[in-house]
């Protein structure tokens, strides 16, 4: 109508959205350096930075390189999602949103091909328990997990406590020296609620025992079945994490990918503007 004045409002970039980014991942950012600088204290107090072969020779699983690794991607994640946000850079937003899709996608894939391929699967985490078996006395980091694993799910190797065999102090042939022959570590014995201090030598010898006495001392059970019942015993709790984790992935993807395409809006306001401006003179 004549008189009257329509009002656009001009484009700007969202305040809530920016700043919710920008702390989130600043929280990331900080965690994520925690934790690989953890991996490298921890690599350092084992001489594994002053001689960088040691990483290769260790003949099972290294712990501290979950620290490392998972340290390293929250670093580079929080770095990119802080300071795009921070800065409203839009190819470390970008950056971040692509690096944080891929790993959605990759989470995805490991699970669906999970499912499918059980029984491969299984094979192969036998195969990788059997590994960290035979390197057990030669990482302390290991062996404090192999330990940690096998007490907290009740088990004694990958499929029983004959897997043992496979490490040279705890096998049963003749030429083994150890005292730790035809035993088990200490985390396969079945705990006495009454003892109060740790018998770390219960293990010895009991495998030369039959079967059916065995049990009387040590778990029979095998560390992947005895994970199999856990996880099917705990579905609910651990599809809620996965799905709660995979939904803060889509969140942060779509926070920063909202927030590109305000700067952009904003942007392109600008060079309106500029070239108005331009004309007029």
């Amino acid at each position: 109508m004549p008189g009257k004045h329509q009002h656009f409002q001009e484009p700007e970039v969202g305040c809530c959205g920016k700043y919710f980014l920008f702390g989130f991942n600043i929280v990331f950012w900080v965690l994520g350096a925690l934790f690989l600088a953890i991996g490298l204290w921890a690599w350092g107090e084992k001489g594994v930075l002053s001689n960088i072969s040691a990483l290769t020779d260790l003949g099972g699983l290294d712990p501290v390189w979950l620290f490392v690794v998972v340290g390293g991607i929250m670093s580079v994640l929080g770095f990119a999602g802080c300071i795009g946000a921070l800065r409203e850079n839009t190819f470390l937003l970008k950056f971040f949103s692509v690096f944080l899709g891929f790993i959605f996608f990759l989470e995805l894939a490991t699970g669906i091909l999970a499912f499918v391929f059980k029984d491969w699967i299984r094979d192969q985490l036998n195969l990788f328990i059997n590994n960290n078996v035979k390197a057990y006395r030669d990482d302390i980091d290991l062996q404090n997990l192999i330990d940690f694993a096998q007490e907290y799910w009740s088990c004694c190797g990958a499929r029983g406590p004959n897997d043992w065999n496979l490490n040279i102090y705890f096998n049963c042939t003749d030429v083994n020296p150890s005292r730790e022959r035809c035993g088990v570590p200490f985390s396969c014995c079945v705990r006495d609620p009454v003892e109060d201090v740790l018998n770390t030598q219960c293990g010895y010898d009991v495998r030369l025992k039959l079967e059916l006495e065995q049990q009387g001392f040590i778990h029979t059970k095998g560390c992947v079945g005895q994970f199999e019942k856990w996880l099917q015993d705990n579905l609910i709790i651990v599809a809620g994490i996965f799905v709660g984790i995979a939904l803060l992935q889509i969140f942060g993807i779509c926070l920063a990918q909202n927030l590109v395409s305000d700067i952009k809006a904003v942007k392109a306001n600008w060079i309106k503007h500029d070239d108005g401006y331009r004309l007029l003179k």
